[in-house]
């Protein structure tokens, strides 16, 4: 009788894309901005930038948080996917990094950011995401934001998403 992984080929299992791992191949250069996507001593989320490859680690400079400039190593790690629409368990051994040229509002969270550029196509869905974006930059002068109106020609302001039957059964 076939064992489970003997169904599977390598080139299927390598061809798997799910969120908390990351891609069967990882192509680098030196200067190249990656994210962090396991918590190895660094908040996973953490911007790098990478300075050197080794044979078991690739050299990496922290880009964000309290620990800018610092020098942190990133090893290869056993990582086994948890989604749940993956047909077989498996694990591999690779580094927890991704190539990271920009990031999503909620992986900017505990950031400090030297410039942030905001593309708003549409209203964010909540205020504080908004928030969220607009206090990682250092100053004003680091921040730009494009805004899109209704038709898709630029603007200059745009609306605080707010759902009031949220707030119908509160009693003040």
């Amino acid at each position: 009788m076939e064992s489970q992984l003997d169904l599977y080929g390598p080139k299927l299992l390598n061809s798997i894309n799910c969120s908390d791992l990351p891609r069967h191949k990882l192509i680098l250069k030196v200067g190249d901005p990656v994210m962090l996507l396991r918590n190895i001593g660094l908040c996973n989320g953490t911007r790098l930038q990478v300075r050197k490859f080794e044979n078991h680690v690739i050299e990496c400079e922290v880009l964000t948080d309290n620990n800018v400039g610092h020098i942190a190593l990133t090893p290869r790690m056993n990582m086994v996917p948890t989604n749940e629409t993956v047909p077989v368990r498996f694990q591999q051994r690779q580094f927890s990094i991704i190539v990271s040229f920009a990031m999503t509002i909620n992986k900017s969270q505990r950031q400090t950011l030297s410039h942030v550029r905001l593309y708003l196509p549409k209203p964010v869905f909540t205020h504080s995401q908004l928030y969220v974006t607009l206090s990682r930059v250092r100053s004003k002068r680091s921040l730009k934001v494009l805004l899109m109106n209704h038709v898709g020609m630029s603007a200059n302001s745009t609306i605080n998403v707010v759902y009031r039957e949220v707030f119908e059964k509160i009693e003040f």
